[in-house]
């Protein structure tokens, strides 16, 4: 369902956002070099590599580059404006 948004950081954009889509890339790299050595799977990871549970997507501002959590854009789209 559609939810009006606002920016937390400006307070005045309410029209102009990037949606930002999370996709987790599960690695491990070389402790020393910081060089890849293994891409795994989602459903093959160890017991030891947590899977990413944060959200499918953020919120940056259109107007001051912003970015956050869609729920705070949302719930601060859902407040009514001061005059």
């Amino acid at each position: 369902m559609p939810r009006p948004y606002r920016c937390p950081n400006c307070k005045t954009n309410r029209s102009r956002f990037n949606f930002i889509e999370q996709i987790p890339s599960y690695v491990k790299i070389d402790p020393v070099s910081g060089n890849l050595l293994e891409e795994i799977a989602s459903e093959n990871l160890s017991p030891f590599h947590f899977r990413y549970n944060g959200p499918q997507f953020k919120i940056q501002c259109g107007t001051c580059g912003s970015v956050g959590d869609e729920a705070t854009f949302a719930a601060f789209g859902a407040m009514k404006q001061q005059p």
